[in-house]
């Protein structure tokens, strides 16, 4: 025979064998081991897995469970020279403590009777005399402070400005609003109450009934971003230029009267164009306590080693957590985001652990990287960027999974597709393998939209595998598309589409199996944006 046909049948029947080796074991990825997984992993009992809580460690355990049933490696060594699983990490927040007001024999409940602009802080519970102080507004034309001396009183004032009988705004003469009347006006009137000695500033919303109840909704969502985590603990400066806004039936309660008789003085000024005579009085006690928090989380790392080029290896990754539970009380599962990354892992792992016992291992190295805090910040990648249980030098490549179980409603019709973002900004070589492997296996629709620099979602910079990227890492990142139950009580297991996943993590299979076992490293020759 030809030795050249020879040498020809002899590297097709190798290919032919390889291919067949891989597949073997990228079959054992099937829906129903997904959903096996998934089951618990966005189970209520988890409670919706926010970082650092009891359930986002009930998650860890069972993550690291099956890592060890696999027979993969812990890498991170614990204080007692033991090794785990656990590469620890601690988030730190500033949050609000005891915040409480009483007035006339009542307790008001913060975030529900009032909320709070602004930072303060008071020594223990204090008591002061309160005053009413009109609108809080000190200018040339209009001044309520000019009779009154609020020095060392906590003073009750309105939201907005007087305006007379024509509709005219009294402190500017004319039909225009003045800076004494808009969404940070509350900063002016503070400044102004402590410029004339007041030591507490409330302020009485024009809202009242739902709508005010709503306000207060709103801003206690929004006064969370005030308590973000951080990566560093928080150095917070208090200017205490805070102000507490109230209904119109807690600042009638502060200072000692009725609803009615707040109404009757507003309506005073509006009829006589000026401050009022007499300004009612009463009393109130508070406490307000800013708190410093620290909140002790992990990733999970579980290592497969490889055969001759070991010392090289592949990471990939997906977050463990999720946005836990809703102030409502209602549970964010995060069966999707990302319940279907984390269980791809242990997939993952277990097909490459099968084929490493079989004789089969990569030879590169491939680190299972479970991560926390993405939803706060990718906090967790970052962590591992910058302290990492393996060389960033000797990494390939970073396949980042995150939400790949349902789809969006550019592909309702059709499901078998999946969003690649970042395969070609680092390597072209990276590109190439990913589209060979679905080519030959998969014959997925690999859709782009994302991966587009101009894409307004900028979806590139807001997963895990960014922190990767950053250092030079050519990074994968597989999405299906966010949808109505994205970061909502509705992302349950149920909605799943098992045999749409499956395939695509068999796709991150092929891929890293190729990855872990050609000959050469891939490149790093492209800087796209």
């Amino acid at each position: 025979m030809n030795k050249y046909l020879l040498g020809g049948l002899l590297l097709t029947a190798t290919l032919g064998q390889a291919q067949d080796v891989a597949t073997q074991y990228a079959e054992s990825i099937t829906p129903a081991d997904l959903k096996k997984h998934l089951v618990i992993i966005a189970s209520d009992s988890l409670e919706g897995r926010d970082t650092g809580s009891p359930g986002q460690k009930k998650a860890a355990e069972y993550v690291a469970k099956y890592f060890k049933s696999y027979g993969l490696t812990p890498l991170v060594t614990e204080a007692d020279g033991s090794k785990s699983y656990f590469q620890k990490y601690n988030l730190y927040r500033k949050t609000w403590g005891d915040v409480a007001v009483k007035a006339e024999g009542k307790s008001f409940e913060f975030n529900k009777d009032f909320f709070l602009n602004g930072l303060l802080t008071t020594d223990g519970e204090v008591s002061v005399p309160t005053v009413f102080a009109g609108y809080g507004i000190d200018a040339a034309q209009y001044n309520d402070y000019k009779e009154l001396d609020v020095t060392g009183k906590a003073v009750v004032i309105l939201e907005g400005e007087p305006q007379d009988a024509n509709g005219k705004y009294l402190v500017n003469g004319n039909e225009e609003k003045s800076s004494w009347n808009n969404p940070t006006a509350w900063q002016r009137k503070a400044t102004a109450a402590f410029a004339k000695g007041a030591k507490y500033v409330f302020m009485i919303s024009e809202k009242s009934g739902n709508d005010f109840e709503q306000l207060v909704r709103q801003r206690a969502v929004m006064s969370q971003r005030v308590s973000r985590l951080t990566m560093k603990p928080v150095d917070e400066s208090l200017s205490n230029v805070a102000v507490f806004t109230v209904s119109g039936e807690m600042g009638a309660k502060l200072l000692g009267t009725s609803l009615k008789k707040v109404e009757g003085l507003k309506a005073d000024i509006s009829k006589k164009g000026t401050p009022v005579s007499k300004a009612p009085q009463g009393n109130v006690a508070l406490r307000v306590e800013r708190n410093s928090e620290t909140i002790e989380t992990e990733n999970i790392a579980a290592f497969l080693e490889g055969t001759d080029k070991k010392d090289e290896v592949l990471v990939i990754s997906a977050h463990i957590d999720h946005i836990g539970i809703s102030a409502d009380g209602q549970i964010n599962n995060g069966a999707d985001d990302d319940g279907s990354g984390t269980v791809s892992l242990l997939e993952l792992a277990e097909a490459f652990s099968k084929a490493k016992a079989n004789g089969h291992g990569p030879r590169r190295s491939i680190l299972f990287l479970n991560v926390t805090g993405e939803e706060k910040g990718l906090f967790g990648s970052a962590y591992y960027s910058e302290n990492p249980l393996l060389p960033l030098a000797n990494t390939v490549a970073n396949l980042n999974i995150d939400m790949i179980g349902r789809v969006d409603t550019a592909h309702e019709k059709d499901p078998k597709y999946v969003y690649l973002i970042g395969s070609d900004k680092l390597s072209s070589e990276l590109h190439a393998i990913s589209e060979a492997a679905n080519e030959k296996y998969i014959k997925y629709d690999l859709d782009y939209t994302f991966n587009d620099p101009k894409d307004p979602n900028r979806f590139y910079y807001r997963s895990d595998h960014y922190n990767f990227a950053k250092k030079g890492i050519p990074v994968i990142f597989y999405f299906t598309g966010v949808h109505e139950d994205y970061h909502r009580p509705g992302d349950d297991v149920e909605k799943i589409m098992f045999e749409k996943q499956a395939p695509i993590v068999q796709l991150v299979f092929y891929t890293a199996w190729d990855l872990t076992n050609r000959e050469a490293r891939i490149k790093v020759d492209s800087n796209k944006p």
